[in-house]
């Protein structure tokens, strides 16, 4: 009769259906000696479980927190804060010779000043000959898609 107790109780535990003292009924049967045969595939789960409700947590725990170094940070970070203060404020910043584009003959300054606007007017004529390429897709795309106008 117990047999068939235990393979009801079994069943009701794969189903997760068991109550607490039915799960100790069936750990208790596992670790007797008497276990039926075809029960036996599942002693070593029975056992496993019975072991592990006895293991207990055996590595010391750290009482004392790890040092934190928020001092040294503040400091390192006042440190950087005032160098970088010092350089925007306290070093002299006097332009050099030629730096602030002014020319004292009129020629140099001539000559440069149409060398900056090649420089520019080349650069916008690279952007046209894209806007160009731009157009000709309209184009194609209008042909293609043939657009209502109503």
């Amino acid at each position: 009769m117990e047999l068939k107790e235990i393979e009801k109780l079994l069943e009701k535990y794969f189903d997760a259906a068991t109550s607490t003292a039915e799960e100790n009924r069936l750990k208790d049967y596992f670790s007797s000696l008497d276990v039926a045969p075809h029960l036996e595939q599942y002693r070593p789960m029975f056992g496993y479980f019975t072991q592990q409700a006895t293991e207990k947590f055996e590595k010391t725990v750290p009482l004392k927190p790890r040092k934190q170094y928020v001092a040294w940070l503040s400091v390192a970070a006042s440190f950087v804060l005032m160098l970088g203060l010092y350089a925007l404020f306290l070093t002299p910043q006097t332009p050099q010779e030629g730096e602030l584009g002014t020319y004292d003959d009129p020629e140099v300054a001539f000559k440069e000043t149409q060398k900056a606007l090649n420089m520019l007017s080349s650069n916008i004529n690279v952007g046209v000959t894209g806007a160009a390429y731009l157009g000709e897709y309209q184009k194609s795309k209008n042909k293609i898609f043939k657009e209502d106008t109503k």
